[in-house]
């Protein structure tokens, strides 16, 4: 227990922000699943929009703070890397 009027705010402030971190990174990493499962259906158009919407999420985490912008970037090439491959093996 804080022993400071600011530590006891700090402690609350941070479960919050643990809380919403916590529910930001379960919808980026959503969003990575709902890739992982059109890459493996082999949808074009499901490719394309699943991938879109992948690095709308980890861009918007990066700018909110939840993950750093260097893991957003890293995670971005690699899931277009893959989302290329396999329109590349379909096509």
């Amino acid at each position: 227990m804080a022993n400071v009027k600011s530590a006891a705010k700090q402690i609350r402030v941070s479960k919050k922000r643990n809380i919403r971190n916590r529910a930001h990174r379960s919808a980026m990493r959503t969003a990575i699943r709902r890739l992982d499962e059109a890459l493996a259906g082999g949808d074009a158009p499901a490719i394309g929009a699943a991938t879109r919407q992948a690095t709308r999420t980890m861009s918007k985490m990066a700018s909110k703070g939840v993950i750093h912008k260097r893991k957003a970037s890293r995670l971005h090439s690699r899931l277009r890397r893959r989302a290329n491959r396999a329109l590349a093996a379909k096509g």
